[in-house]
């Protein structure tokens, strides 16, 4: 169980699956751990695209859009994502990723290019929970 943190920030997580990767267990434990913090979580679904994800984020007013990929295409797809995210004028937001990223010379390549924090299998949810809220306490006047 996840204690609700902060009654006061409103924040809007979007949480995605780019690619062909239909694996998505770990990315609804991670929205219902973020939900039950106290945070609005909207889900894309299966099979988006960089596009896809960035245009939801977009119309949803998403602080923080959240990627969730395990089929080893995280080189590209997260890449693409950043450059979309550039595109539309929204690259000040937070993005998170997670899965099967396991490799610490691409998690060091993933951060240099913007992702705030990548989380890799059996991550506490809380620590992710505990992430968000200190960066939005810390950064986000809301």
């Amino acid at each position: 169980m996840v204690i609700l943190m902060s009654k006061t920030l409103k924040i809007r997580f979007l949480m995605a699956k780019p690619g062909l990767d239909g694996h998505d267990r770990g990315a609804k434990v991670v929205s219902m751990a973020l939900r039950d913090a106290g945070m609005e979580v909207i889900y894309t679904g299966l099979h988006q695209t960089p596009e896809q994800i960035i245009e939801a984020a977009v119309q949803e007013d998403a602080d923080i859009i959240g990627l969730s990929i395990l089929s080893g295409a995280h080189m590209t797809l997260i890449p693409r994502v950043l450059e979309v995210m550039k595109e539309r004028g929204i690259s000040n937001r937070l993005l998170l990723a997670g899965g099967t990223i396991v490799l610490k010379d691409e998690i060091e390549e993933l951060k240099k290019l913007g992702v705030a924090e990548i989380y890799g299998p059996g991550t506490p949810t809380k620590e992710i929970v505990d992430f968000i809220y200190d960066y939005f306490e810390k950064n986000v006047k809301k």
